[in-house]
């Protein structure tokens, strides 16, 4: 199967790829704004997670998660938000990416919703006590917080959702067969020699 990925026509241009899907629909190009209007803030005020994309200054990708209590992203006026960088694992991939290449995305869910907002923008970090404070967010107080300027913000169609059937508690798998985490996590790091202990 491998040898006969291989042999397939590649796809290099944007012409080609305009033949195989089409153009869209004229309010599709449209919907996209590159402020925060009411809608937005309503959609942010509910969301407990986002996906955050962001790459280093050779163009190698990252995705990683952030999630906290609904709301916990906010507007700081109609231009820019700011979210809480915890400590988590403490790779701070997505961190040190964004010092390189300060051009992110994020996608942004509410639970049980088809649609999801997409934003892209500028970010700066920042740990001014004084504006991380005033944020209110609960919890352990972070040290830094991650400022975004909005450059594009749209709600996106429900059909990667609605196909996938995600929030269909019927259509989970049993907790039996889903994937170990643990014993992921174990295996990978005994291919690269470490034995945890």
């Amino acid at each position: 199967m491998t040898n006969l990925l291989w042999k397939q026509d590649p796809v290099v241009s944007a012409g080609r790829l305009q033949e195989l899907f089409g153009s869209p629909h004229e309010a599709v190009a449209q919907k996209s704004v590159d402020r925060i209007d009411e809608h937005i803030r309503h959609f942010l005020s509910m969301s407990p997670l986002f996906f955050l994309s962001s790459s280093d200054g050779f163009g190698r990708c990252d995705t990683s998660p952030r999630g906290d209590e609904a709301g916990f992203v906010k507007p700081l006026d109609d231009r820019r938000i700011i979210y809480p960088e915890r400590i988590g694992n403490r790779r701070i991939d997505s961190l040190l990416n964004m010092l390189q290449n300060p051009q992110v995305g994020m996608l942004f869910m509410i639970p049980g919703m088809q649609e999801v907002l997409r934003l892209n923008g500028r970010v700066t970090l920042t740990e001014n006590a004084e504006l991380i404070e005033s944020m209110g967010w609960s919890g352990k107080s972070p040290s830094l917080a991650v400022v975004v300027e909005v450059e594009e913000c749209f709600i996106h169609c429900p059909r990667a959702l609605k196909s996938s059937d995600i929030w269909n508690s019927g259509s989970w798998p049993s907790a039996e067969a889903l994937p170990s985490p643990g014993e992921i996590f174990k295996a990978h790091l005994r291919m690269n020699g470490y034995e945890f202990k």
